[in-house]
């Protein structure tokens, strides 16, 4: 049960859409469906405005396949992060419709047509080494509903690939920044635009980036006042930030 809630579950019902033993069955899973080895949080949409998502990282390809055949199977759109190609190759061979984003180590199913948010979200990444966290942030942002520009390859070491996207960056309402190596580009970026920028570090460099370390602790003593900073490859953190402005904005 995705977005459905108990005072639709009982509307059905009065209207003579459901009947009383099919409300009951949906009714189980509230608030959340029991798989043993994982408890899947149907309910998140109605709390949260976003939904339950599968962690790839550490589950089997069984755990993986089990957990996206339960939420699919309730009629929402479906997103897994960080899916190795094995488990992806499994779900889809069950799922045919779904998309494997090989670069973002993503999965998704899209099974509802959301209508699009008002206001672009623009996803910049520093190099092509940053491609799957900002492909990770730009296409769980895109099932999220929001529209998304991708801008990428505009790194601080060739300063104007980015400004020659000035006018883009004018008019996003939001806007995530990936970046390794010293972190700079997050920066550079929030100095040029009004909009909110949410940075996300990336483990991108040479010895002393530390994995990402390097860029996290730039980000964070950005002098710039309009940025907020999610952790290393945090790309579907940063997407999850950036709904929640948007959906602010749009209220």
């Amino acid at each position: 049960m995705t977005s459905e809630s108990l005072l639709e579950l009982l509307t059905a019902l009065q209207e003579g859409k459901a009947t009383p033993d099919e409300v009951l069955k949906r009714l189980i899973h509230l608030p959340y469906e029991d798989l043993d080895f994982a408890k899947i949080d149907h309910h998140r949409p109605l709390r949260t405005g976003m939904p339950e998502v599968i962690y790839g990282a550490g589950k089997t390809d069984e755990q993986v396949m089990e957990i996206f055949a339960q939420m699919a199977a309730k009629g929402g759109n479906v997103l897994a992060t960080r899916v190795s190609s094995d488990a992806a190759a499994a779900v889809i061979g069950k799922f045919p419709a779904a998309s494997h984003h090989a670069i973002a180590r993503t999965l998704t199913l899209v099974q509802e047509k959301r209508p699009a948010r008002p206001g672009m979200l623009a996803v910049l990444c520093a190099g092509t080494s940053d491609l799957p966290v900002a492909e990770e942030a730009a296409i769980t942002a895109e099932l999220m509903g929001n529209t998304v520009t991708r801008i990428y390859d505009v790194g601080v070491a060739g300063l104007h690939r980015l400004l020659a996207q000035r006018e883009v960056l004018a008019e996003a309402k939001v806007i995530i920044v990936c970046a390794g190596m010293e972190g700079a580009l997050p920066t550079v970026v929030a100095g040029l635009v009004r909009a909110p920028v949410i940075a996300v570090p990336t483990s991108v460099g040479y010895g002393a980036s530390f994995g990402g370390i390097a860029a996290l602790l730039g980000m964070l003593n950005s002098c710039a006042p309009n940025i907020a900073v999610v952790n290393i490859e945090n790309g579907f953190g940063a997407a999850c930030f950036a709904t929640s402005i948007l959906a602010v904005k749009e209220t």
